[in-house]
């Protein structure tokens, strides 16, 4: 008798297991394959918390959560749906986060008795045998031992043959949710085919993974989700280091400017570098510097040069960028600096998320030193948002710094492929001769936004000098004269904040205009402030809620919007950085709602926090 199909509108699956067992490729492939059939997505890898914990420890469990649905999905969802546990410690650190009622797919090899000692079991106690996971559907499979049986006749070591047990898991989901296996296939063999023995016990396990769905019917029913109402387009699924290495390629062709990046590898950034570095036929130019200094400077000489310089990092990285940052404020020349931010002070929480260097962006440096920052809101966003910073920078010939963070890096979602034509146009003006009335380049004249001149060293007649003396207005001189000093501080402050007028207006994401309680957000807030609002608004609450994309400057109608409400609550993943700058700009006894947990704010917290302000 064949399984039951049962369609579903959303489904939250999360993917745990040791750091060595593959949780990230298998739950990018199932998330691959779920992007190819239109169903709307989104992510959430969760990496250990020490890269190299011992193995089948609780601090060395990796996690990768999926929530996709025929709906318009925000966030990658709280509790999960199913819970695929490859050991004890997987199952201790999840079990918290899972439904009651849900699915645990367990692999007994991995509940031995080294391995509930690891995961601080008492002494004898087994979760799978003691009844205390009655509440939940539970699917016991020794994934191990019927991935060795299948991979039996192949010539491979036992500990190289057990790697693959990962896949075995994935075609048993592919069974479960009605999937068919050609995307991992191709993927498979565009990874290892070079390696025949790799590839073969790949597609193996896959396979006896699916078939032991088919033939056991282990879970009685299978499952299927329609595809989401999406605008028309090719898409793909995408994560956001990935999305903002294309939207710094889209801008390098549209503008037809060479991109130049100097960077230092340093979690979450690392596959911004990685990226850019496979894409030489579009002229962009990648340097691995030994360090962070050598990675922002050289990308102020790019700059210099006349091409685009853009330097990744994180928060601790761009401390250490902070002198090299200054100077290109002084020279005002364009850069994009871009932190994926990660969690705490100095080395801190590498692989965890946080909302953490808003105020390092606005005040991170010595003397009087602002830059434009924007911020990304979702993985794909990243595109639209960094192809905006580019635009700022070169048009205002300025510096910009650009936020990201850990789970809008490595997250993922549907993206739709834009068309060139739909990119915005950019205006790039070099200076390639003295103006009318000019007898000699006045490196620092500006024009009516405050924009001094943009030239190309080598250009004869526009030579000039740059460095970190602070510099005579108009002139470009070193200048020492404290009326000048400070007429050029509060000039390059003037043009930052000119630069309000050339982004859009900020506008309201949802919500009366005017109420009792605005929620604004920056950055990866995003998704659970929209969904948790949203929710709300259909249960009659009148709530409204806005997303700050533009942070310095602001919008220049924000501050009319947050006067039009009682109540401002400020959500952040930090201990309240937005909120300081909207207090001092605005005057505003605004609210703040904080988590610093190295996890996303949910939906039942901010909901909490939303009622207790009504």
């Amino acid at each position: 008798m064949a399984a039951h199909t049962e369609v579903l509108q959303e489904v939250v699956i999360k993917f745990a297991g040791d750091s060595g067992d593959g949780m990230q490729l298998t739950g990018s492939q199932f998330t691959n394959n779920t992007a190819l059939l239109g169903i709307d997505l989104a992510t959430f890898p969760d990496f250990p918390a020490e890269i190299r914990a011992p193995q089948g420890t609780l601090p060395g469990v990796s996690g990768y959560q999926l929530r996709f649905s025929s709906e318009m999905v925000y966030t990658p969802g709280e509790e999960s749906d199913v819970l695929v546990d490859m050991n004890a410690a997987a199952l201790k650190v999840n079990l918290k986060f899972m439904k009651k009622g849900g699915k645990i797919i367990a692999n007994t090899d991995g509940f031995d008795v080294k391995n509930l000692r690891l995961a601080n079991y008492p002494d004898g106690v087994n979760p799978l045998e003691d009844n205390s996971l009655e509440s939940y559907q539970v699917i016991k499979m020794d994934v191990t031992k019927m991935t060795r049986e299948a991979l039996k006749d192949i010539s491979m070591g036992t500990k190289e043959k057990d790697r693959a047990k990962n896949m075995f898991v994935l075609g048993f989901l592919y069974w479960m949710y009605n999937r068919n296996m050609d995307s991992t296939i191709a993927f498979l063999q565009e990874k290892f085919g070079k390696s025949p023995e790799i590839y073969e016990s790949n597609i193996r396990a896959l396979q006896a993974g699916y078939n032991y769905g088919d033939t056991t019917e282990a879970s009685g029913t299978t499952y299927t989700v329609a595809k989401a109402r999406m605008a028309p387009g090719v898409y793909r699924s995408i994560m956001g280091n990935q999305a903002l290495a294309y939207g710094l390629i889209a801008f390098s062709q549209k503008s037809e400017l060479p991109m130049f990046l100097g960077s230092y590898p340093i979690t979450p950034a690392s596959d911004i570098l990685h990226e850019l570095s496979r894409h030489k036929s579009f002229g962009i130019r990648t340097f691995q510097a030994e360090d962070e200094i050598a990675g922002i400077t050289s990308a102020i000489g790019a700059s210099y040069g006349g091409s685009l310089g853009v330097t990744t990092t994180s928060g601790p990285g761009m401390a250490l960028k902070t002198e090299a940052m200054g100077l290109a404020v002084m020279l005002e020349i364009p850069l994009i600096i871009v932190d994926v931010q990660r969690g705490g002070p100095s080395t801190g929480l590498p692989t965890k998320t946080e909302q953490s260097d808003l105020l390092q962006a606005y005040y991170g440096r010595n003397g009087e030193c602002p830059m434009p920052v924007v911020a990304a809101a979702t993985p794909s966003d990243c595109f639209d948002a960094i192809y905006e910073a580019c635009r700022i920078s070169v048009e205002h010939m300025t510096p910009v710094i650009f936020l990201s963070d850990g789970y809008i890096a490595n997250g993922a979602e549907p993206w739709r492929f834009p068309q060139s034509d739909d990119l915005p146009a950019v205006k790039v003006a070099f200076k390639t001769a003295l103006g009318h009335g000019e007898e000699k380049f006045q490196p620092y004249l500006r024009d009516e936004n405050l924009v001094r001149p943009w030239a190309v060293p080598g250009t004869p007649g526009l030579e000039h000098r740059i460095g970190g003396l602070e510099k005579q207005n108009i002139t470009g001189n070193v200048s020492y004269d404290p009326e000048n000093h400070q007429l050029m501080v509060k000039l390059r402050e003037e043009k930052v904040e000119k630069i309000a007028t050339s982004i859009p207006d900020q506008k309201l994401d949802s919500g009366p205009e005017k109420g009792q309680l605005l929620v604004l957000g920056w950055g990866s807030t995003y998704g659970v402030i929209k969904s948790t609002v949203a929710e709300l608004q259909s249960q009659g609450v009148a709530v409204a809620h806005a997303h700050i994309r533009y942070l310095r400057p602001f919008p220049k109608n924000l501050g009319d919007i947050i006067k039009n409400f009682d109540q401002v609550l400020i959500p952040e993943i930090n201990n309240g950085q937005l909120i300081k700058i909207i207090r001092d700009k605005y005057l505003i006894d605004a609210r703040g709602y904080n988590k610093i947990m190295g996890v996303p704010i949910t939906k039942s917290e901010l909901t909490e926090a939303i009622r207790k302000m009504l």
